[in-house]
């Protein structure tokens, strides 16, 4: 069960309808209603002011988060193309041609379900290898002609089904990482939700890597490490501490550029006003890049990649110093 779904039940549930109630009531302003909402905003502060790794999980994986979808939606355009021209269309990535605060772009989404049969036709938002092939194909298309790559990540991690592994899953993630070192153009990816493993990380080798706050991006879920490291998947919540999968924690490892605040409670709390937070700060990200030449581009995203754990490098040269 959601932790973050049970801690919105009773008292805050209830306050909610009373405000709805009192507001439909009211035709104006009310010192009734004006001390509703402050209990309520109180009441937010307490129960979501201060989340521990795991909430954090728990919140990434709310049912009523915006989807990559609703960004897609959100866009001034957009035409998905389908197929990876070898097998199949694969609908847990969504790609296409789109246009974001009037830029022509390229979008590549990875799309939960917000029931069980949707989620039974996006594969819960894990991708196979046709579905990254998919976003190979886009990828060199959007260097091809000079067309920036946005994407949006939120995978619990690529397919772990026998029928992928057969049909090459790691290969199909590593093409993807290889095309995005490549291409000359712009890449910004947003990890809006869950950010699994490889499956991730296959979109998001990018120029700017911004994070949701509530996000979450690691090597593996907290069950499945809890799972490998002790047996036990029931110690979850201890894993996700120790992985530091955090937008704090990842901003300050260097891995993430960006972090966008979300409303007190999340981002489904304000989606439409959250969704446009994160467009924009998408477009800032591109205004900065777009100037730059494609092989300065290549060159700074190589010098990013590389930088990351040269923390560790640099501890062990030290002590080899000391040590001599």
């Amino acid at each position: 069960m959601n932790v973050i779904v049970e801690r919105e039940k009773g008292p805050l549930q209830e306050l909610e309808a009373r405000i709805a109630a009192l507001r439909e009531r009211e035709t104006g302003d009310s010192s009734d209603l004006r001390d509703l909402e402050e209990k309520y905003r109180i009441l937010l502060a307490d129960l979501f002011g201060n989340l521990t790794p795991w909430e954090r999980v728990n919140m990434a994986r709310h049912p009523k988060r915006p989807f990559a979808g609703d960004y897609v939606d959100a866009l001034d355009q957009f035409d998905e193309l389908h197929g990876d021209r070898h097998l199949r269309d694969d609908r847990a990535l969504v790609g296409g041609l789109a246009k974001l605060r009037g830029r022509r772009v390229v979008v590549l989404a990875q799309q939960k379900g917000r029931d069980t049969k949707e989620n039974i036709r996006r594969n819960f938002g894990m991708v196979s290898p046709e579905g990254y092939r998919k976003a190979k194909r886009l990828m060199e298309f959007a260097s091809r002609f000079g067309l920036p790559i946005v994407t949006f990540v939120d995978t619990s991690g690529a397919d772990p089904g026998i029928a992928s592994e057969e049909h090459a899953q790691s290969e199909a993630i590593a093409s993807c990482l290889v095309a995005l070192s490549k291409v000359g153009v712009p890449v910004v990816a947003t990890i809006v939700g869950e950010g699994g493993s490889g499956g991730a990380l296959a979109i998001a080798l990018a120029d700017r890597v911004i994070m949701a706050e509530n996000a979450v991006y690691s090597v593996a879920s907290p069950e499945g490490c809890a799972a490998i490291l002790w047996g036990d998947a029931a110690r979850a919540p201890e894993a996700a501490e120790r992985l530091k999968l955090t937008s704090a924690d990842l901003i300050g490892f260097g891995i993430v550029d960006r972090a966008i605040e979300e409303p007190l409670g999340g981002a489904h709390r304000d989606a439409p006003a959250f969704v446009a937070r994160v467009l924009d700060a998408i477009d800032q990200e591109l205004r900065v890049l777009e100037p730059r030449k494609s092989n300065e581009l290549r060159d700074a995203r190589y010098e990013k990649f590389r930088r990351i754990g040269a923390w560790e490098n640099e501890s062990r040269a030290r002590l080899a110093t000391a040590l001599t």
